[in-house]
């Protein structure tokens, strides 16, 4: 979790949410790296895991990532998971579980759905606390205060 963090913190720079990820192949070996882009990049599907499913099946020479584990900082929503799913992931690693849009088992759960084309694997509350903070406090940075 110590990358997806690193490159989570990056997304400050620009105003984006705090999200990091990295796709791991079968030895552990990072091969996949992204952040939050959506606000930089005018990009709705700007998301980290996106970003690092696309640089992973780059390095790999194909969209099928079966073997490889994606690790984020935040719990996936809808559309990462569903991007998971198309690009066969094995297993999902995430810190912060997302109460608003997660679909890894707090709002859904469409990556563990049986009649998903393909299962993956969950891990939730890797370094939680850690994770939840640095979202917690982007958004305290974020909001208006009451009354206004």
């Amino acid at each position: 979790m110590d990358e997806p963090l690193r490159l989570a913190r990056t997304c400050l720079a620009h105003g984006d949410v705090p999200v990091g990820a990295v796709v791991l192949d079968r030895g552990g070996t990072i091969i996949g790296r992204g952040h939050n882009v959506r606000e930089r990049d005018h990009d709705p599907t700007g998301h980290a895991e996106v970003l690092a499913l696309r640089e992973a099946s780059r390095h790999l020479g194909t969209w099928r990532l079966s073997g490889c584990t994606l690790v984020v900082s935040l719990e996936p929503c809808l559309m990462c998971a569903g991007a998971l799913i198309q690009a066969r992931i094995d297993r999902v690693v995430f810190g912060a579980w997302d109460d608003k849009a997660g679909a890894c088992g707090s709002v859904w759960d469409v990556v563990r759905d049986r009649a998903a084309l393909h299962q993956v694997e969950v891990v939730a509350g890797v370094r939680e606390p850690e994770c939840a903070a640095l979202l917690t406090d982007f958004f305290a940075g974020h909001r208006r205060p009451t009354g206004e």
